[in-house]
């Protein structure tokens, strides 16, 4: 029988996925972090927000009870286990997507993270706190954070990772994985 890596080698080989995770989870919860302690909840609008850039980007602290653009708003506990469950199945079928590779570590450290940061929220407030708001001209894009921006950019850092893998599976993967 080979040698099997030991479980801090298995844990080494996902280094890139973990890097990306923590830094973008911390990220994202020190500045939710800040606008709970620095914004009064509700904080929307002419008078409430916190103008950076007039007519363009403003800060505020509002909860989304739902998923992306207030999509199944009222549905904070089960999108919270939806979410578990996606961790979970993230973790059960690493290899068939492909975790072993360490270029497609980094997309999943972005997913990872934004899924967690916005269960946190929503088992710590009942809600996701949003702050982001950015407007262009008359049309004002849906509030977000920095875990929908990890979301969005780990599943189409992951896209991009799928669509130049060789069809045959060719491509190897990271030597220190097994």
């Amino acid at each position: 029988m080979a040698d099997q890596p030991s479980r801090f080698q298995r844990f080494l080989a996902y280094r890139r996925l973990w890097v990306f995770g923590v830094v973008f989870f911390a990220l994202d919860q020190a500045t939710k972090y800040l606008i709970v302690t620095h914004l009064p909840f509700g904080s929307y609008g002419p008078a409430a927000h916190f103008e950076i850039f007039p007519g363009f980007l403003n800060l505020v602290h509002v909860g989304n009870t739902g998923a992306a653009w207030s999509m199944f708003s009222g549905k904070s506990v089960w999108l919270a286990v939806l979410a578990l469950g996606t961790l979970v199945a993230i973790f059960i079928w690493r290899r068939a997507l492909g975790l072993q590779h360490a270029s497609a570590q980094p997309a999943f450290g972005l997913l990872c993270s934004g899924i967690l940061g916005n269960l946190v929220d929503r088992l710590a407030y009942g809600h996701v706190i949003d702050f982001l708001d950015f407007h262009f001209g008359s049309y004002i894009y849906p509030t977000f954070n920095v875990a929908d921006s990890a979301i969005c950019v780990g599943v189409f850092w992951y896209m991009l990772w799928s669509i130049k893998q060789p069809a045959d599976g060719a491509d190897s993967p990271t030597p220190d994985v097994k």
